[in-house]
This record gives structure tokens, C-alpha cells and sequence, in this order.
């Protein structure tokens, strides 16, 4: 028998409403209390304003794009470098300013479409700076997961290969829901091999109370800061615009006209921006989120937001919190090993889909050059402001787009006539 489709307008009894939010709250939750650790935050600001963010996007897009915001990885390794040269505050104030920056790009796409962000960065130059966000991220890795120490723990490698293992393979045998939480179960079977090994650490548990409010805190900014984190707005707008056009095939309605493609990535935006001005990560839609919506055939917004609201109380649970501090480093080496390695691939992947053909030079060249200039630790230092890696390649694939753009348009490339 055919499951029945519940459409995104449509109201769900609150007996099927609470199990399907645990649902899609449980998709995102290994993934968004992930970033947090990496951060060296408290997980409970998150959980809040993933769970604000989700009702605002609701709200800006009048509640026809089902969508649930969590913890983005495109910040990862941008956010650590300013993280570790300024301090997290300063990383809150690029979080402010590129969902400013967003909500911009999201009023030109209003205005003029598209077709401008394949001229500033084509998908030559594109699918390289994504990739290098999570190239960037392999030795953090391979450090969380203790391979680097210099006296190998045993135990930790332990861990490290539990929590992988079943990362990997779950990622290919988990079926139905399982398939969309391989994360989750991958931290917990991590954590239950810790526990095994005896590494783990109760005291802050039992310290913690069971209620206990979110650590707010202000954003403060610096123009390095800003610059170095500012490119991660390619991946998150790439990412947006893919997740609203798989969830468009999926609920059977063309998103992007209605509410809108500019109107979803200001809500994103918008929820970015209001997480940094009140010391949380920057949110995105998720796929976890878009799989669950696929197996179990329920659209609702209502539902999302249920999930949103079960979020928003689980982050005043001190316990919780605590318990998920307590998360050792070779479990998150293990899970960021991968995770790392598929958004170093999400950039692979944007040259597949878009056919890059690379028997153009231009291609070749820009994808090149890109890719040398990230990894090479090229820096350039202009006044106090200091580019390298993702962020000066980034800037080197723009620059490079435009004069080859530019020379089109005077006829004066070899390759014009075949594109």
C-alpha cells in the first residue's frame, strides 16, 4: 500500500506531529552539535538558534518551503583560522556580516536573476574554492583523531576507527530512516567505544544542572575576519539553491517561483545573521532534513516547526548540554574525517553536474591556478589584512573570471566560438 503524501499546507494530528519532529530534529542533531565542538562552544546556543532560525525561515518564506536550518560545515575552516588568530567573537561578526552579504545577493537574484554568479565564478572556478574548504580541514582530521601525536594512544585510534567504520559503511547499508543518521549513530557508536576504553569524563554532567539558559554573547568585527570567512557565502548559496531544487522533485512543487529562490535565501541568510549577532554558528538548510521529508512522504512546515520548537527546548537542558561536551576528540576525528572529505567532494561534484568540459584551456587554466593557490600557502598582505588558501583563491578565481569574461566580450579568446 502506497504511503499517503501529507503536502506542505497541510495541518498533521498531534499524534503523528511529535514523532515525525523528533524525526527531523534527530537528522540534524549529530551534524549541528558537531560544528559547536569544533568551535570549543556550548551546544545549547546552537540548538537555539537553529531552532529560531528554522521558525524564521518559515515565517519569510509564508510557510511553502519545508525546510529545517542547522549548524553549517561551509564555515568550518574559515571560521577555525579566525577563531584561532582572533577569537571566536570576531568569528560571530563575519558570521554578522555574510548573512548581510547574503541577504544582498538574495534582493540581485530578486532583481537579475542567476546568470551574473556564473560570470563572476563559473563552475570551473567554483567547484575548486568549495573544494578546498574541506582540503583545508584534512589535517584538523587526522589531529582530533590523534593520528598526528607524536606517542600514538591506542585507545584513541580505537575510537577514531569505531566511529569511522560505521560512518563509512553506514553511509551505503543504513536503510529508511537509519540512512538519513548515519552521523548521529556514528557518534554514539563513537562515544559507547570511548566508554568502553575509558576515556570519557562524566564530572561536568553531574555538575550541570537540568535547566540552564544558553551562553549569549555579542559579536565583535575586524575587516581580516570578515574577508577570511566571506567566501564560504559561495558554498552556502550553491548548497541553498541545490537543496530547494531536490526538495522541489520531492514535494512536486517548483520552489524556486513560489515562495521563491530569493526569498528562501534571504530567510536563510536572515537566520545567519541573527545566530551571529547572538553568539551562535551560521545556520543552512540541511540534506539530513530533505531525506527524512523523502522517506516518510510528510511535507508539512508544520512539522519542521515542531522539530524547530523541540530544538529551542532542548537547548535549556544543562544536562544535555553537558553530555555532548563530553564527546572525546577522537570521535569527532572520526566523523570529520569524512565529513571533511565529502565537502571537499561537494565541490568535485559541482564540476560533474555542471559538465565542466576541461578541453577548454580557460577551464583548465582557472581550475589550475585555483587549486595551486589554495594549497601552495601563497599569502598576500595587504595593510593589516593578511589572504591565503580558500579565501585568496577565491579571489584569484573571481579576478580570473572577469578578465576572461572580459575578453569575450572583445573577441579575443581562442575558445568563444565552442561554448
Amino acid at each position: 500500500m502506497e504511503r499517503k503524501i501529507i503536502q506542505v499546507e497541510e495541518k498533521v494530528p498531534v499524534g503523528l506531529l511529535i514523532p515525525l519532529s523528533i524525526q527531523h530534529m534527530f537528522a540534524m542533531f549529530g551534524a549541528s552539535v558537531l560544528v559547536p565542538f569544533l568551535f570549543n562552544i556550548n551546544p545549547a546556543i546552537v540548538l537555539f538558534m537553529n531552532g529560531v532560525g528554522t521558525l524564521l525561515f518559515i515565517l519569510i518564506t509564508k510557510g511553502k518551503a519545508p525546510a529545517y536550518l542547522g549548524s553549517s560545515f561551509a564555515f568550518l575552516a574559515p571560521a577555525g583560522i579566525v577563531i584561532e588568530k582572533f577569537g571566536y567573537e570576531y568569528a560571530l561578526g563575519g558570521f554578522v556580516a555574510i548573512g548581510i552579504c547574503g541577504m544582498l545577493v538574495a534582493l540581485i537574484i530578486k532583481k537579475f536573476g542567476t546568470k551574473w554568479i556564473d560570470i563572476v565564478l563559473p563552475p570551473a572556478a567554483m567547484g575548486p574554492v568549495v573544494a578546498l574548504i574541506g582540503l583545508e580541514l584534512a589535517g584538523n582530521a587526522a589531529k582530533n583523531g590523534g593520528l598526528l601525536d607524536e606517542t600514538i594512544d591506542p585507545k584513541n585510534i580505537i575510537v577514531f576507527m569505531v566511529t569511522l567504520g560505521v560512518a563509512v559503511f553506514g553511509q551505503i547499508l543504513f536503510r529508511k530512516f537509519l540512512s538519513v543518521i548515519p552521523i548521529l549513530i556514528a557518534i554514539i557508536a563513537g562515544y559507547i567505544a570511548a566508554a568502553c576504553c575509558g576515556i570519557l569524563d562524566f564530572s561536568a554532567v553531574s555538575e550541570a544542572s537540568f535547566v540552564a539558559l544558553p551562553n549569549f554573547q555579542l559579536p565583535k568585527f575586524n575587516v581580516e575576519a570578515i574577508l577570511t570567512i566571506l567566501p564560504a557565502i559561495l558554498l552556502v548559496t550553491s548548497e541553498h539553491i541545490g537543496h530547494q531544487v531536490v526538495t522541489s522533485k520531492i514535494v512536486g512543487r517548483d520552489l524556486l517561483k513560489n515562495p521563491g529562490l530569493h526569498r528562501s535565501l534571504f530567510g536563510d541568510f536572515f537566520s545567519t545573521t541573527v545566530s551571529g549577532l547572538f553568539g551562535s554558528v551560521p545556520t543552512t538548510t540541511y540534506g539530513e532534513n530533505i531525506g527524512v521529508m523523502a522517506v516518510t512522504k510528510v511535507y508539512s512546515v508544520q512539522v519542521i516547526g515542531g522539530a524547530a520548537v523541540l530544538s529551542i527546548l532542548c537547548s535549556v537542558l544543562g544536562k544535555l548540554s553537558a553530555l555532548i561536551s563530553t564527546i572525546p576528540n577522537p570521535v569527532i576525528g572520526g566523523i570529520s574525517f569524512l565529513l571533511y572529505g565529502m565537502i571537499g567532494t561537494s565541490g568535485l561534484r559541482i564540476l560533474v553536474d555542471s559538465k565542466v568540459d576541461y578541453g577548454k584551456s580557460r577551464n583548465l587554466t582557472l581550475t589550475s591556478i585555483i587549486f595551486i593557490t589554495g594549497l601552495s600557502g601563497v599569502a598576500v598582505k595587504i595593510g593589516n589584512v593578511e589572504l591565503t588558501g580558500m579565501v585568496l583563491a577565491c579571489i584569484v578565481g573571481m579576478i580570473l573570471s572577469l578578465v576572461f569574461y572580459v575578453l569575450d566580450k572583445f573577441k579575443l579568446t581562442n575558445d568563444r566560438d565552442s561554448e
